[in-house]
């Protein structure tokens, strides 16, 4: 099925843009997959591969050169549901395999992709896009804002916590991963999780790809592991996805790694007891782990967080591609009068001014040719969207203007949210 090319994008002569078939067309978009992220599945990786795309959200640009035709570039989206401040979870494209073949470069490709991707998730009736950047550079020019963060850390064994009232009542164990056995469980526990920008697995093969074994990303280390945290009835309240990678010193100490892939406690007792175990592992000397919240409880429950090598990272942009739909469905902590100046110049039923007036039991958001409070573009508006960057520290960078005196504060506050915006998981 031809798209056809919105009137300011247009592709160079012998390029097409095309909804790609999702098996006649797979190897040819395996051929650009590896391309444009340079990368080559090992023989073992074969073995376990899933394709994890949903069919008739993939679309591709052909060139019909003078030696046939070949896939140039492609990107595909996912059916997700984002849940926002409040707990709703709204429909979103996530947004993934973006890529264009090198020899096809500065052409306008993805430019001509991205501008087709806004338009078919419009049509679809999804109200944000979200995605993981490959490259943080390019995606802010198409309105993504980043809009959750992710923190690294890394904590020496035996790293002591401070105590939680009913952690010694539930038990961990420990078991190599069994994909059939333990997703179901993994993602009754994800499922629970409340938090903006959290994103649940919906289908088969999102679920498959979380507990995959990939003998590539093994690297010298063990198979892949996993802790899950059971109450006394033997319900899951949290796991840990890890592996163990042995090293030793030169006087034969055990300097071994834990490295942690996913981790998610439902409460602060399943945090204790995961972390407890985690943290007492035989023959390691520290563990590493890259996707924690920014207020994950762990952080919180060590005594000492000196020394933990935290590092903050970008994780997952955003875009609204409904403003009023997206404004009206998150919850807002507090009482909100204001009116925002918004910029969109991709998709211009966005800009305008837009009055949000409410409160924590709803708001109300019309377009109005009242003065505007605050003027804001669609990325920043995207970032501050979840509550994870304060329209207050946007406008400190020269991002959102005051053009009412007063006006900032407020609303800052109404956009706010109690818990930190995090994903937990890439797409």
């Amino acid at each position: 099925m031809t798209i056809t090319d919105p009137p300011d994008t247009p592709l160079p002569p012998a390029y097409r843009l095309a909804e790609l078939d999702d098996a006649a067309d797979r190897a040819a978009m395996h051929d650009i997959d590896r391309w444009a992220f340079a990368f080559d599945l090992t023989p073992e990786d074969e073995q376990v591969h899933v394709w994890e795309l949903e069919p008739g959200r993939s679309v591709g640009v052909w060139h019909d050169g003078p030696r046939g035709t070949t896939l140039a570039a492609m990107h595909s989206s996912f059916a997700f549901r984002v849940q926002v401040p409040g707990g709703e979870r709204l429909p979103a494209a996530g947004l993934t395999w973006v890529g264009v073949h090198p020899g096809h470069r500065r052409r306008g490709l993805s430019r001509a992709m991205l501008h087709a991707h806004l338009r078919r998730s419009r049509e679809r009736g999804e109200v944000l896009s979200v995605l993981n950047a490959a490259e943080s550079g390019i995606y802010g020019r198409y309105g993504y804002g980043i809009a959750t963060h992710r923190v690294s850390a890394t904590l020496g064994r035996g790293a002591e916590l401070r105590p939680v009232p009913g952690s010694e009542e539930l038990v961990v164990e420990l078991e190599s991963v069994d994909g059939p056995r333990h997703s179901a469980e993994l993602e009754h526990v994800h499922g629970q999780a409340v938090r903006p920008g959290w994103i649940t697995r919906d289908t088969d093969a999102l679920r498959r790809m979380r507990v995959i074994d990939w003998p590539s990303a093994r690297r010298g280390a063990e198979r892949r592991r996993i802790a899950l945290v059971r109450d006394a009835a033997g319900e899951p309240r949290g796991y840990a996805l890890f592996r163990r990678k042995e090293k030793w010193s030169d006087e034969g100490r055990p300097e071994g790694t834990v490295h942690v892939h996913d981790v998610l406690a439902l409460d602060a007792p399943a945090a204790r007891a995961l972390w407890a175990a985690l943290l007492d592992l035989d023959l390691m000397a520290t563990v590493e782990v890259g996707n924690l919240a920014p207020d994950d409880a762990v952080l919180g429950l060590l005594t000492d967080v000196r020394g933990t090598n935290r590092k903050i990272h970008d994780d997952v942009w955003l875009r609204l591609l409904d403003v009023p739909a997206a404004l009206r469905a998150r919850a807002y902590p507090c009482a909100v009068d204001v009116v925002l100046e918004v910029s969109d110049p991709l998709v211009p039923d966005n800009t305008g001014r837009w009055h949000v007036r409410g409160g924590p039991g709803g708001v109300d958001v019309t377009r109005t040719e009242e003065a505007a409070h605050l003027a804001v573009g669609v990325a920043d508006l995207g970032a501050a969207y979840l509550g994870g960057t304060s329209l207050a520290a946007l406008a400190a960078a020269g991002r959102v203007t005051e053009l009412v005196p007063g006006a900032l504060v407020p609303a800052a506050t109404a956009f706010s949210w109690p818990a930190a915006a995090s994903t937990g998981w890439g797409f």
